[in-house]
C-alpha cells in the first residue's frame, strides 16, 4: 500500500464551485484565435457560468499567449481577484515552464480556487501541488476542447470533480476496456500529467515528487523511441522506484513515424521495457488526455488504484 514511509503533504482543496459561479480564463501557455477566444466564452456560458476573460487570452508573442510577465501576471490576478471563483485555461500548447518562476506560490495557497487544464499546463499543476499544496484538475480546455466535440461524458466528468454536491469517486473509462499492465492495489494522491512537461521539471526547483504517489502520465505525437527516452529519465532519476503505482492515459498518435528506423519497437513494448518490470500496480488505456471523451481526474488527491480489478477510486472528495 502506498504512503508507507512517506510524509505526504497535506493537500488544500478548492472551494466547489456552483452554476452561476465566476470563472476566469487564462492563457498560461500558447495563443489561439480570438474567434476560438469569443466561442470559448460563449461555452462557458453556456455550460451556466459567468465569464472573464484574461488579458493573456488575446495577445499574441510567437508561439506564447504574451511574453512571460503578462502570462504570469495574469494567472496571479486571477487566483488573487476575490470575485473569480475557478480559473480555467484557455489552451496548452507550449510555454508554462517559462513562467514558474514567476507565480506567487504563497499566494495561491492563500486564495485555493479550482484550477483546471492539461498538456502544457502539466507544469503548473507540478508546481501548485507540491508548492501550494493545492488540489488541481487535469481536464478540459476552454479553446482546444469545449468549443469542438465536448460530450456529454467529458462535461459530466468535469462538473463531478468542480461542483459541490453529489460526487461519483469512481474513474471510469466511458468506452475502451481498462488495461493491467501489473497487478496488486496502491493508495496514494495521484501526481503527473503530460509526460514531455513531467520529464522537462527533472533537474529544476519544480521537479515532479513521485514518493508514495501514483504517477499518471498521458502523451500526444511523441514516438515510441521519445517515450522511450522520457520514461528512461524518469527512471534514471529514480522517480518511477519512488512511485507507488502508474495510471497510463491516452497516448494519442504515439506511433513510429520516422523512416530512421525501419523496426521500431512499440508503444506497448517500450512500456513493457521499461514500467513492468517495476512490478508496481499498474494500468493502461484510461480515457485521460488528449482524447475525447476524456476524464477529468483531480490531482494531489487520494485514489485507491486496483489493478487487478481495473479500478480507480478516489479516497475524498476534491473540492470542499
Amino acid at each position: 500500500m502506498a504512503g508507507k514511509g512517506f510524509d505526504l503533504l497535506e493537500m488544500i482543496k478548492p472551494k466547489g464551485l456552483r452554476l452561476g459561479d465566476t470563472i476566469g480564463v487564462v492563457a498560461p501557455a500558447s495563443p489561439t484565435s480570438k474567434e476560438r477566444v469569443e466561442l470559448a466564452y460563449n461555452k462557458l456560458m453556456e455550460l451556466g457560468f459567468n465569464v472573464v476573460m484574461g488579458e493573456s487570452c488575446y495577445q499574441n508573442y510567437g508561439y506564447l499567449a504574451g511574453c512571460d510577465d503578462l502570462r504570469a501576471g495574469d494567472l496571479n490576478k486571477m487566483f488573487r481577484d476575490e470575485k473569480i471563483d475557478g480559473i480555467i485555461c484557455l489552451r496548452g500548447g507550449y510555454g508554462t515552464p517559462r513562467i514558474l518562476d514567476l507565480l506567487d506560490y504563497e499566494m495561491v495557497r492563500k486564495n485555493p480556487k479550482a484550477f483546471i487544464g492539461y498538456s502544457d499546463i502539466t507544469a503548473i499543476h507540478i508546481a501548485f501541488n507540491q508548492l501550494s499544496n493545492l488540489v488541481t484538475f487535469h481536464g478540459p480546455m476552454a479553446a482546444s476542447d469545449m468549443v469542438e466535440d465536448f460530450g456529454d461524458f467529458s462535461k459530466g466528468s468535469l462538473l463531478n470533480s468542480i461542483l459541490e454536491g453529489d460526487f461519483n469517486p469512481h474513474i471510469e473509462n466511458p468506452s475502451k476496456e481498462i488495461k493491467t499492465i501489473n497487478g496488486g492495489v496502491a493508495e496514494g494522491q495521484i501526481i503527473g500529467g503530460n509526460l514531455s512537461l513531467i520529464a522537462a521539471t527533472i533537474g529544476t526547483p519544480y521537479e515532479i515528487d513521485t514518493k508514495g504517489k501514483i504517477l499518471f502520465i498521458e502523451e500526444i505525437g511523441e514516438e515510441p523511441y521519445r517515450i522511450d527516452r522520457m520514461l528512461t529519465q524518469l527512471r534514471l532519476s529514480k522517480k518511477l522506484e519512488e512511485a507507488e503505482g502508474f495510471i497510463l492515459g491516452d497516448f494519442n498518435n504515439c506511433e513510429a513515424k520516422s523512416s530512421e528506423y525501419h523496426d521500431s519497437l512499440t508503444l506497448e513494448e517500450v512500456i513493457n521495457d521499461i514500467i513492468k518490470p517495476l512490478n508496481k500496480p499498474t494500468i493502461a488505456n484510461l480515457e485521460a488526455g488528449h482524447c475525447e471523451p476524456s476524464i477529468t481526474i483531480p490531482l494531489g488527491i487520494m485514489a485507491r488504484l486496483d489493478a487487478d480489478k481495473k479500478e480507480l477510486k478516489l479516497l475524498e472528495r476534491p473540492v470542499i
